[in-house]
């Protein structure tokens, strides 16, 4: 059965631009041009995976992203925006996007990263075990996606819980804010790499009894980040 893609973009040759694109790729595509509308089809056509504009009618990119996360922090989120400031990428990812993309871009981009996206959530998945991961108070399940803190549960968005759980599996090894993008979003993008940062001060607010002096995710100042076990 192919992937089913929702597209939420209020620019009408915009999105059917990049439905045509992904229906050459043999995905199911379905575009709804508000935002309210969009976040009913979601609920109603429960797409594989959503592209959605930040600037819509009736309800903002940002809000419904905030709003699907309530309840799914597993669907994966591509935002596109014709702003390319910093906070627009700050505030995407913090509300749980994957993926961010600045208009004007091409839409065989945009394929790739749907693919790329696409394989990364399948892989994860084939690859869950019943390995639970220990550290003192803090315990990481592999497979369930799932993380406590003294046995209380703490709730991560999808990439925060992959790359902590990246950190763990690799412990006490530094790597660069770039490397972990790559690692964890799938492909090399310098310009994006401060989502790692984003990511880390989040994971720190909700995992480390004090985020000031993390005991977990530790800064090596001018390379990167590593994990202590």
């Amino acid at each position: 059965m192919s992937k089913k893609i929702l597209i939420i973009e209020d620019e009408q040759e915009i999105a059917e631009l990049i439905k045509d694109y992904l229906t050459v790729e043999g995905y199911c595509v379905e575009i709804a041009y508000d935002g309210l509308t969009g976040l009913n089809k979601v609920k109603s056509f429960i797409p594989d995976l959503l592209i959605l504009d930040i600037m819509l009618p009736k309800l903002s990119g940002l809000d419904i992203c905030k709003e699907i996360r309530k309840s799914d922090e597993c669907l994966p989120i591509i935002i596109v925006s014709a702003k390319h400031g910093d906070i627009d990428t700050v505030l995407g990812l913090g509300l749980g996007a994957d993926d961010y993309l600045a208009k004007p871009f091409s839409p065989s981009v945009l394929v790739a990263r749907v693919k790329a996206l696409l394989r990364r959530c399948l892989v994860s998945s084939e690859e869950s075990t019943n390995t639970t991961l220990v550290f003192g108070e803090l315990s990481i399940d592999t497979a369930g996606y799932n993380v406590l803190i003294n046995g209380q549960e703490v709730d991560l968005p999808t990439k925060e819980f992959e790359l902590l759980k990246f950190l763990a599996l690799n412990p006490k090894q530094v790597f660069s804010r770039d490397q972990l993008y790559e690692q964890i979003w799938g492909y090399d993008s310098l310009g994006e790499a401060t989502t790692v940062t984003v990511h880390i001060k989040r994971l720190r607010q909700k995992i480390e009894k004090n985020p000031a002096e993390p005991k977990f995710i530790r800064t090596v100042w001018g390379v990167g980040y590593k994990f202590e076990a």
